[in-house]
């Protein structure tokens, strides 16, 4: 199970569904296991009811469909499928057109979504997501950028309610997939992914939401960062030690 772990983090995020079939198929023991620990790039689904798009995970999933956040229905329709209760659907409905906000001002469009469940030991579970697609073909218009999917998966576990306080934990998984494909150069791919986590106990009075806002927006500039030194960064010194630019020109990777 080490081993597989191991690999997936390693495969690319578009080659992720391919590997984790073949590892299911080896390990049938630890489908459990792998199910809930491998994050999926994040699939789109149309609501009818609102004409809005919502993402698709196994955190709003209930046998083969799939729950919407704008109108709580299931799709396909699911007869008893659950959902949170009403106080929890209140806090889901406010906090999706939250992030919408917060995914327009630092994403420039995209598609989001939120969902949240009851968990055993008297607290709740949100879940945030972020699916934001810059191919040419998408809502992408810069550079030579032929295919760009930013996925974001935030997993927010919160504690029951204590002396006005709560425990918090975030677990951020951020998949990035480029692809540039310009007349002037060859293609060129960059793919990978990230998680981490952090935990905080954080004074309820401003709320839940913005609390698990926060501490979301402060994961995300950690792994934009990290994005940039690892990925980025280590790209342009191999290229560069590889094949070092002439002296007196300037050369960076093109811009995405």
């Amino acid at each position: 199970m080490e081993a597989a772990m191991d690999l997936m983090r390693r495969i690319s995020p578009n080659d992720s569904d391919t590997a984790l079939t073949a590892l299911l198929s080896l390990l049938p023991d630890h489908s459990a296991d792998l199910l809930s620990q491998v994050d999926q790039p994040l699939q789109v689904l149309c609501d009818v009811d609102s004409g809005k798009e919502f993402l698709l995970c196994d955190y709003n999933r209930d046998a083969d469909s799939y729950r919407s956040p704008w109108s709580n229905k299931y799709y396909p329709p699911l007869e008893d499928g659950s959902v949170p209760s009403d106080n929890l659907r209140k806090l889901e409905v406010e906090a999706n057109e939250v992030f919408a906000i917060y995914r327009d001002q630092y994403y420039e469009g995209g598609i989001s979504s939120v969902y949240m469940w009851e968990d055993e030991n008297g607290g709740f579970i949100a879940c945030f997501l972020i699916k934001k697609d810059g191919s040419k073909t998408a809502d992408g218009k810069r550079g030579y950028l032929e295919e760009g999917i930013w996925d974001a998966i935030h997993i927010v576990e919160v504690g029951p309610e204590e002396e006005g306080t709560a425990n918090y934990c975030l677990t951020s998984t951020i998949m990035l997939s480029l692809t540039t494909n310009g007349k002037s150069h060859d293609t060129f791919n960059l793919s990978g992914s990230l998680r981490r986590q952090m935990s905080m106990r954080l004074s309820i009075d401003e709320g839940h939401l913005c609390n698990m806002g926060r501490m979301i927006e402060e994961m995300e500039s950690k792994l934009r960062n990290s994005l940039d030194q690892v990925y980025f960064g280590k790209t342009r010194e191999m290229v560069f030690t590889l094949r070092p630019p002439p002296e007196g020109v300037q050369m960076k990777l093109p811009d995405c």
